[in-house]
């Protein structure tokens, strides 16, 4: 029961961590990336859609992104949905192809992009917090249905702790990296 209760635990916290990883791809730094344009949602035939579904998403350049729909008619709705996205980019069209520059990041917006991704880092290690304290609790009702002795929840408790630890450091890693990269000119 105590390695089932671990178990789930392990796997939830990886998730989690995972999770923050996928939000730091998604945040933009100077370089140009794919992962930008996952959350924009465009109209396929009047259901939303992600735009990897309407559409060939690829690096042009260090700083183009380019976009290539499937269907000649999607081009104005692609183009639609990244004005209307917030990330702040103006594209170009030039035929069935939709180029998206980068702007270069001024040194108050990469500060404020740091921000965001200690913010992020901060949602990642609540989430990790809240699994220890999920299966704290599981492990304190098992004690108190006697199926686990006080020492078997107390090693249980060290084993949760050093998970936890483990996990948070993984999310303070990934916050470091993408500070680093984000504050690289």
């Amino acid at each position: 029961m105590i390695d089932e209760i671990l178990k789930d635990a392990r796997i939830r916290m990886q998730k989690s961590t995972e999770s923050v990883a996928t939000e730091f791809s998604r945040i933009r730094t100077g370089r140009a990336s794919t992962a930008l344009l996952d959350h924009i949602q465009v109209e396929y035939y009047g259901n939303p859609v992600p735009i990897a579904q309407a559409a060939t998403v690829s690096v042009g350049d260090a700083r183009t992104l380019v976009i290539q729909a499937w269907e000649k008619n999607m081009t104005p709705a692609i183009e639609k949905a990244v004005i209307e996205s917030d990330l702040g980019l103006n594209p170009v069209t030039a035929g069935e192809v939709i180029r998206i520059p980068l702007p270069a990041l001024t040194e108050e917006r990469r500060k404020e992009m740091t921000k965001v991704v200690r913010q992020e880092g901060e949602n990642g290690k609540i989430a990790i917090r809240n699994i220890r304290r999920d299966a704290l609790g599981d492990l304190r009702e098992l004690v108190k249905e006697k199926l686990i002795g006080e020492d078997d929840e107390k090693r249980a408790e060290t084993q949760m702790q050093e998970l936890t630890d483990q996990s948070v450091a993984q999310i303070d890693r990934l916050v470091d990296e993408k500070e680093a990269e984000v504050m690289e000119v």
